[in-house]
């Protein structure tokens, strides 16, 4: 089978190795003449950053690079990097890197030309039909990672520095125009960040297929997504130079972000109030309390994970499944608990009213309340 392919679902991805030689066609394609590349501090001066950087000189398309990026990007991190876009003149982002990179990116694009402060686009109702949206530049995603999926998403999430909250801002033009998804870009992760951003795609397809919410789609593609996950992620995180596992693990971040619009749930309403006070890898972090999440949901999700198991090859229903995620966090050196994880005198008080504000609660099979959400907490440290 050839690893390679021109997608437009659900918006354009080109797909394969070797394919981030196609960047000054892509920001052409974008209508994209003064392009700015957003990625993070650690990648800002690697071979791929560089290389790509010379491709778009040698186009005309400039060499200009944002990398004051923090793992879990802020409201300075945006700010600073408006004020070298806007300095520039220029008319497009390539958001380039990891999740931090992808989201930061995509929110300098977004914010261009708006008049009104980031929090006020916040995923809430209807706020992102505040944003005028002939202020928001066309964006090429490159994802150097495979994990968040943020190349296909319509949202970012920041975080918010004072009060160390996740903030999701949402708009539907927030969706990159262009996605070059070339496997090759991924080579060189560390071993730690193939697991904790495979962990990532993995938590977004499970918590996508258990979700009570109605979209036969977005579960198919979820089902999928977690075949591709079981097949490929011990070998790409013990073999990084795969580039088919590479692939596979690649598109299967993809379709995590895709299938999550049907929802996601308390895997992610735990890890972002997790992250944003101790900063920790979100991805990491989601593996952590995966375990706990799916015996806490049991009561509601026992039937659709046995499904999931029999799609999968995995024996012993429920149960079966469980053990599965235990084993694969063992073989990827994943943290046994929060504690483990570096989370030290946590604020129970503050992470549960956060957990339940987060968005991702309405997707989670089992009703979250401020009991057992702090009993979930607890479970997890």
């Amino acid at each position: 089978m050839q690893l390679f392919g021109n997608w437009s679902y659900p918006t354009s991805i080109r797909f394969g190795a070797g394919r981030i030689k196609e960047i000054a066609d892509a920001c052409s394609a974008s209508g994209i003449t003064r392009p700015l590349l957003v990625t993070d501090r650690g990648l800002a001066g690697l071979d791929i950053t560089q290389n790509t950087l010379m491709q778009l000189e040698e186009a005309g398309l400039g060499r200009a690079l944002f990398s004051d990026v923090d793992p879990n990007p802020n409201e300075k991190n945006v700010e600073a990097g408006l004020k070298v876009y806007r300095e520039g003149g220029h008319d497009g982002v390539i958001a380039f890197g990891g999740g931090s990179g992808l989201d930061l990116g995509k929110m300098l694009a977004f914010m261009a030309r708006q008049t009104r402060p980031l929090w006020d686009f916040e995923d809430i109702g209807d706020w992102w039909t505040r944003a005028d949206p002939d202020g928001i530049d066309p964006i090429v995603a490159v994802p150097t990672t495979a994990g968040t999926g943020s190349e296909v998403g319509r949202a970012s999430v920041i975080t918010n520095s004072m009060s160390e909250e996740k903030k999701i801002i949402f708009h539907p033009k927030v969706l990159p125009a262009i996605v070059i998804c070339d496997p090759e870009l991924t080579m060189s992760m560390p071993n730690f960040i193939t697991a904790g951003t495979g962990m990532d795609a993995f938590a977004h397809c499970l918590e996508a297929y258990c979700s009570p919410h109605y979209h036969p789609m977005s579960q198919g593609i979820a089902l999928e997504g977690m075949r591709l996950v079981k097949e490929n992620l011990i070998e790409a995180y013990e073999n990084g130079s795969n580039v088919e596992a590479r692939s596979h693990m690649m598109i299967a971040a993809a379709m995590g972000a895709t299938a999550f619009q049907k929802g996601l749930g308390a895997i992610h309403a735990l890890s972002h109030p997790i992250g944003a006070m101790h900063h920790t890898h979100h991805g990491t972090t989601n593996a952590v309390v995966m375990g706990e999440v799916l015996k806490f949901n049991r009561p509601a999700i026992e039937d659709v994970v046995e499904n999931a198991s029999n799609y999968l090859g995995i024996s012993g229903g429920f149960d079966g499944f469980y053990d599965y995620v235990d084993g694969l966090c063992r073989t990827l050196s994943i943290p046994r608990t929060l504690t483990e994880l570096g989370v030290k005198d946590p604020d129970m008080n503050r992470l549960v009213i956060d957990a339940l504000a987060d968005p991702s609660t309405g997707g989670n099979p089992v009703e979250m309340t401020a009991d057992n959400t702090r009993a979930l907490f607890e479970a997890c440290l």
